[in-house]
């Protein structure tokens, strides 16, 4: 039943990208998953129910591949976060925002819960890299990383809400810009020349 659950979500999010979710109704999934409402009901018990578990998948399945990246212990801390950048990047140009507005307004409580899984995951996970670059000297020894990391998750949060931003605007030169703002104002002058010599090297083309 695990697996038939598990490829239910995944198909049920694929319709949510495409159309949000408030619009598609547990008919509509249903009638595009080719089963019966019966059937679906034997998963789920309600369409809150299921929008949390397709969520919740999806947040499982992001924080695996980030996990990838920051375990990674071949590459610097500096590499890592232009891996993370560029996984950021590919994935809003692809997800639809108005999940995000669907997820606030319909399902308040569970938008909370996201909320707070994002901060406190991206919270640890930079506490983790700007430690770890202050040890290997490519980041500054007097950062405040506690503050930075509390910035950074307050700048992502807010980049669509102040009305100055649409998705339009998140070209792969907007996010190189806000990648190279951040390393050169937290790296040391190490960490600076390193990150232009593999910024360009490898994000630049």
């Amino acid at each position: 039943m695990e697996k038939e659950l598990l490829d239910i979500l995944k198909k049920v999010n694929t319709l949510y990208q495409k159309y949000g979710i408030k619009s598609i109704t547990m008919d509509d999934v249903a009638k595009k998953l080719g089963i019966s409402k019966k059937t679906l009901y034997q998963y789920v018990k309600d369409k809150a129910d299921l929008v949390e578990k397709v969520i919740m998948l999806e947040i499982k399945d992001k924080q695996k591949i980030s996990k990838e990246f920051i375990n990674n212990k071949k590459i610097n801390v500096i590499e890592k976060a232009i891996q993370v950048h560029k996984f950021i990047d590919e994935y809003l140009k692809n997800v639809n925002f108005s999940i995000e507005y669907d997820l606030r307004k319909y399902y308040p409580d569970l938008y909370k819960k996201i909320q707070e899984m994002r901060r406190k995951n991206m919270y640890e996970s930079m506490l983790r890299n700007m430690k770890k670059g202050k040890k290997e000297g490519l980041y500054r020894k007097d950062l405040n990383v506690e503050l930075i990391a509390k910035l950074q998750i307050f700048r992502a949060e807010n980049l669509l809400d102040n009305g100055m931003f649409s998705k339009k605007d998140f070209t792969i030169e907007t996010f190189n810009e806000l990648l190279t703002y951040h390393i050169r104002g937290i790296a040391s002058n190490k960490g600076i020349k390193y990150f232009e010599k593999f910024f360009n090297k490898n994000m630049s083309k």
